[in-house]
């Protein structure tokens, strides 16, 4: 027992860092990534309909974040959360308040990375940061979370845990080692020694090294994925935002969570590295993690082809908005590809885009916003394409899956 404290309470423990084996395989990954990833940031030529894009790809990346957390709240429920409307079921408004706090959380993350370009984001600080700022957006009363005994307890927004913990058959670091494994960590994972094309492996090694970890007392699951998002961010492989992987490590949410076990593993021979923990495990662990960053780049990628996504508006017009005559749907069709693909529709172009005059113009347009499917910022100003929970499963169907609810642990 002596053994096994001491193992715990020093950085060596959580050794390799960085997987040996594999190699071959994972450097085929990232510059199947890199490629990937460049061609999605150039998919949508407009800005506007790219951040909007992106901000839609930002409530899914919370819908899914949570529902590996056993959350599940419907993207219309999400948009009523970001409109400070919740509802009066318990169970629904928790869930809006956890899958709206995620939302605020990346958008501050993203805001801090550009402003500041020096951040290390692989520091206790930063990593308190994500954790401090999720959960002071959350009503107090979500600032409790129970022990394996059923005993209620309270999370203290970004301090680290002051109590040891079991996750699973895994027994993380002792609390008071946290500040020594932490240091560690950001040492090894910021270093100029990692050349850029290990940078993905090593962000994928990272996450389940800061899984095992296991800093705080609750949210360590949430504030792991924002932090490999980051690295996408500070590795320019998020495509602007156009992409993300919690949608990928919900799919396959029985696998994540095996891999996640079976890379806490110790080394198991001579042969398998020769740090503390199975080099090889962690060497699969990052290969499911590439292999599930580059299958959601071209899920997206497949998804923003812009001939497959005017004719998915097309339709939509065509079996959604059936109270419309045909000719109205027409004029509609034509307005909204050309935002798509414009980005923003001076009002004085319209006429000439649907072939009418002014007026049959100006009541197309008038119609366009009230259905919801166009805005603009003042009465006389561009019209813009909306992206919201009315549209989202005809324009990019199964952005969010009906998956199941995993049960209660």
């Amino acid at each position: 027992m002596a053994e096994a404290i001491a193992l715990y309470t020093a950085p060596a423990a959580m050794e390799p860092l960085f997987p040996g084996s594999l190699q071959g395989e994972l450097a085929k990954l990232t510059c199947d990534i890199l490629l990937c990833a460049g061609k999605l940031s150039g998919q949508i030529p407009a800005e506007i309909t790219r951040k909007r894009i992106a901000l839609l790809v930002r409530t899914m990346n919370s819908y899914y974040s949570n529902l590996i957390e056993g959350h599940k709240t419907l993207p219309r429920d999400i948009e009523r959360a970001q409109r400070q409307d919740y509802s009066a079921d318990p169970a629904k408004r928790e869930n809006q308040h956890l899958t709206q706090a995620h939302i605020e959380v990346e958008e501050a993350m993203i805001e801090r990375l550009h402003a500041e370009p020096a951040l290390s984001i692989h520091s206790r600080d930063f990593l308190c940061w994500l954790h401090a700022e999720f959960y002071r957006r959350l009503p107090e009363d979500l600032h409790f979370s129970k022990d394996r005994s059923g005993r209620s307890y309270r999370i203290e927004p970004g301090a680290l845990r002051t109590f040891e913990v079991d996750v699973g058959r895994h027994q993380p670091p002792h609390f008071g080692a946290l500040p020594a494994f932490l240091a560690r960590y950001e040492a090894f994972y910021s270093s100029a020694e990692i050349l850029p094309t290990d940078q993905l492996v090593a962000a994928a090694a990272a996450h389940h090294r800061l899984a095992w970890i296991h800093p705080f007392g609750d949210g360590n699951g949430r504030v792991a994925r924002l932090y490999s998002h980051a690295c996408l961010i500070r590795r320019k492989v998020d495509g602007l935002g156009l992409w993300t992987l919690s949608r990928g490590l919900a799919r396959q949410r029985q696998e994540y969570f095996q891999r996640l076990q079976a890379a806490d593993q110790h080394r198991r021979n001579d042969f398998d590295g020769r740090g503390n923990l199975s080099d090889r495990a962690l060497g699969d662990f990052s290969l499911f993690m590439l292999r599930t960053m580059l299958d959601q780049i071209r899920f997206m990628a497949g998804l923003l082809e812009l001939r497959g996504l005017c004719q998915r508006i097309e339709r939509h017009l065509v079996f959604e908005r059936l109270h419309l005559e045909s000719r109205v749907r027409d004029r509609l069709a034509r307005l909204l590809k050309a935002a798509l693909i414009d980005g923003e529709i001076a009002r004085g172009a319209v006429p000439e885009l649907i072939g009418s005059g002014e007026t049959v113009a100006r009541e197309t347009i008038r119609l366009a916003v009230a259905e919801g499917l166009l805005d603009s910022p003042t009465p006389k100003g561009s019209l813009s394409v909306v992206f919201s929970a009315q549209t989202v499963e005809s324009y990019f169907p199964q952005l969010f899956q009906d998956l199941p609810v995993p049960p209660a642990a």
